[in-house]
């Protein structure tokens, strides 16, 4: 019964804050992202080759928002603003003269109706992993819970902008079996796109190495200013939708190329050491192999891939824990286990069961496998650890502002600004 009446309060609360903003998605070309890894990039490359198009866009995501010109990061830990933000947010963009929403959509967003009244007019599937599974009471109520985004395409009828009817149009990597589910859901277009092939968008010739990252695609080529070859299907996704919009090749090339840096995300801390520090907000299984695959091609032979991983608490994915540590153990040289969000669990828990995982790939305690609950001191360790050419990973956290502990307490935190000042106080 409560669960119950949770829906229905969050249901009328989406519906209410729709009418009361003017339904404003009905004046804008809504995207949405969905997907396990790579929303967040994807959101952003999506919306600058909008720009590189000549328009106007607004996004919302994990990781900033947008409204035009005006840009800053998202400080509310949180994908999809509830209480009618999501809505205020467009209407605003409306006023700003956008043409083009971006909205990165969580399965949390859609349990919470947040996704009502956005009326999708573009749905891109990334990807799916097991994250949050258990929050849908199981990974097949996942995948079927995001699929109400390509279900809501059709449910409401077309949009006429500038006396103009907007298509409804599903974009998908089928390089992820989960794909088929998604594009038979009803659309007027379907676009697939993969770095394997056959498909409509197809990425070949992929090289990354510490400079960025270079694929063709019909074969013209692209650059991305970012690292890692797991970059290259989030760029396909944009490719895909930039192509539906009638953005030209070069200035869908010109708009990947424009992003110099993604925070929070492969993002490099340069105070002048030997070795290189890079943030990311991975803090799955999926996004973990990606990552670290990714370093190991980069990096330079006979250097070090160090890792500082952890897990949130309060119940969220407890059976990702072991396999996370797992794959950090068996792709990195050094792991050390440490605290990101404990919530109400005892953190000492765990990172026990990051920890098993790590051992389960052949690890020791004390000699590659280290255990180090506060934050500060495990990016210290890393550091003082690390030798010239190596290269430290502090995964899970990229820009989220706060480290949440039992009781709701928060410390202001920010991997990148910390990593900083241990660098620059000389802690090494």
């Amino acid at each position: 019964m409560e669960i119950m009446l949770k829906k229905i309060y969050h249901y009328l609360l989406s519906v209410l804050f729709y009418w009361f903003y003017g339904r404003p998605s009905r004046k804008l070309i809504i995207i949405g992202v969905t997907g396990t890894k790579g929303k967040s990039t994807t959101c952003r490359f999506i919306a600058s080759v909008l720009q590189a198009g000549g328009h106007k866009v607004g996004l919302l995501s994990t990781v900033e928002f947008q409204i035009g010109d005006k840009r800053w990061l998202n400080l509310r830990k949180m994908t999809m603003l509830g209480r009618g933000e999501i809505h205020k947010m467009l209407q605003q963009m409306v006023e700003a003269g956008c043409k083009y929403a971006v909205v990165e959509t969580s399965s949390e967003g859609i349990l919470q109706y947040r996704h009502l009244g956005l009326n999708y007019d573009i749905a891109v599937f990334t990807n799916l992993g097991t994250e949050h599974s258990e929050r849908h009471g199981g990974f097949k109520n996942l995948k079927r819970d995001k699929g109400k985004l390509f279900a809501s395409l059709t449910q409401t009828s077309p949009k006429i902008i500038n006396d103009q009817k907007i298509p409804k149009i599903i974009v998908a990597n089928v390089d992820d079996a989960n794909s088929e589910y998604y594009l038979n859901f009803s659309a007027d277009k379907k676009i697939k796109y993969s770095t394997l092939g056959p498909a409509d968008v197809v990425g070949q010739n992929i090289k990354s190495d510490l400079s960025g990252t270079n694929f063709t695609v019909d074969n013209k080529n692209f650059h991305l200013n970012l690292v890692g070859e797991f970059n290259v299907p989030n760029a396909l996704a944009a490719i895909a939708v930039g192509r539906t919009q009638n953005i030209s090749e070069d200035q869908i090339i010109a708009g990947l190329a424009s992003i110099k840096v993604l925070e929070g995300h492969m993002e490099f801390i340069e105070e002048g050491q030997p070795y290189k520090i890079i943030v990311d907000y991975a803090h799955e299984p999926l996004s973990f192999t990606a990552l670290f695959n990714s370093l190991n091609t980069t990096r330079a032979k006979n250097c070090k891939l160090i890792a500082i991983i952890g897990s949130d608490g309060g119940g969220r994915d407890i059976g990702k824990r072991e396999k996370m540590g797992e794959i950090a153990g068996k792709l990195c040289d050094i792991v050390i286990v440490t605290d990101v969000n404990c919530f109400d669990e005892d953190p000492s828990l765990i990172a026990e069961m990051l920890a098993k995982g790590v051992r389960s790939a052949g690890k020791k305690d004390g000699q590659d496998l280290f255990v180090e609950i506060d934050r500060r001191a495990a990016i210290t360790m890393a550091c003082n650890m690390a030798k010239v050419g190596d290269v430290i990973v502090i995964t899970a956290k990229g820009t989220e502002p706060c480290i949440i502990q039992a009781h709701g307490k928060r410390i202001p935190w920010d991997d990148r600004n910390i990593a900083r000042e241990i660098l620059r106080q000389g802690s090494l």
